[in-house]
């Protein structure tokens, strides 16, 4: 295998088998990269031998997600506690000492609460649409608002109704112009979909919709973790995204005053899939700096 190529492998890691990618040679600066929803580290499969020239970047299938394994519910507690677990088990399985995290989606809930546990193992930040702070949450947050004030089976129902084939094309397409969309493989729904479609992965996903009602607590710990450590951030986001708008951005200047922002303008939620080529050289740059 060239550096620039990507391996995947199942490997026990902690108490799971979990799936795993690797590009770039061992001894190099790292990057991790934990995975959002409704996808899985398939989503850095660009990205992951862009960077692979000079950086070791790892990336891997959550418990219940992608090729990874899916533990009883009675055993693993399918929160964002377990997952940060399991990201702390990931580091220490492979031996990372100190690296860069990629912080998106749920990963940026389950990152943060792994720089907190370790903050000396945080080399950078990059965070591409990933929110914590709740006075800028967007306009699709209000369908899981409704759920969280009034917990009745009307209200629950279009959270289970999103976890489908067609609200998972809806999350990677909804909210972009036609032709950004065009860009956005149908793979990403239509290959990820059947991974996903088994009663345990279904109740996990909307489970995790129910549980972002408790991470609301951890918002302002994520702030202090970052007014407190300051770790050299790089913020890039599409803000045509009804879950994190620009604002929901914008708001990391409250705590990293001297994060490098670079918003792009009509890109959306999964900017990887839509804006590659403007996103990698502004990553590379930060990267050749902060990571080295």
């Amino acid at each position: 295998m060239t550096r620039c190529e990507t391996a995947h492998r199942l490997a026990p890691i902690g108490r799971h088998r979990l799936f795993l990618r690797e590009a770039g040679p061992t001894d190099a600066p790292i990057l991790l990269l934990p995975h959002g929803y409704p996808c899985s580290s398939y989503q850095y499969r660009r990205l992951m031998p862009a960077l692979a020239d000079r950086w070791r970047t790892v990336a891997f299938d959550w418990p219940g997600f992608g090729y990874s394994d899916t533990p009883n519910p009675a055993a693993f507690g399918y929160d964002f506690d377990a997952y940060a677990e399991v990201l702390n088990d990931v580091a220490e399985a492979l031996r990372l000492e100190r690296y860069a995290l990629w912080l998106h989606d749920y990963g940026s809930q389950i990152g943060l609460r792994h720089a907190i546990a370790h903050p000396e193992r945080i080399a950078a930040l990059i965070i591409q649409n990933g929110d914590i702070y709740e006075d800028v949450l967007g306009p699709k947050y209000e369908t899981i608002k409704a759920w969280w004030a009034d917990k009745s089976p009307e209200k629950h129902r279009p959270l289970k109704e999103a976890v489908s084939e067609d609200g998972f094309r809806e999350e990677f397409v909804g909210e972009v112009s036609e032709e950004v969309a065009s860009r956005v493989p149908p793979d990403l729904w239509k290959l990820h979909w059947p991974l996903m479609d088994t009663p345990t992965r279904k109740m996990v996903s909307v489970g995790l919709m129910e549980k972002l009602e408790q991470n609301l607590d951890w918002f302002p710990r994520y702030q202090a973790y970052l007014r407190e450590h300051h770790p050299p951030t790089l913020v890039v986001w599409g803000p045509q995204d009804a879950y994190m708008p620009e604002a929901s951005a914008r708001a990391y200047q409250r705590d990293l005053p001297d994060a490098e922002f670079h918003i792009l303008s009509d890109a959306g939620h999964w900017l990887l899939e839509t804006h590659f080529e403007q996103a990698l050289p502004l990553v590379r740059d930060f990267l050749s700096r902060a990571l080295r």
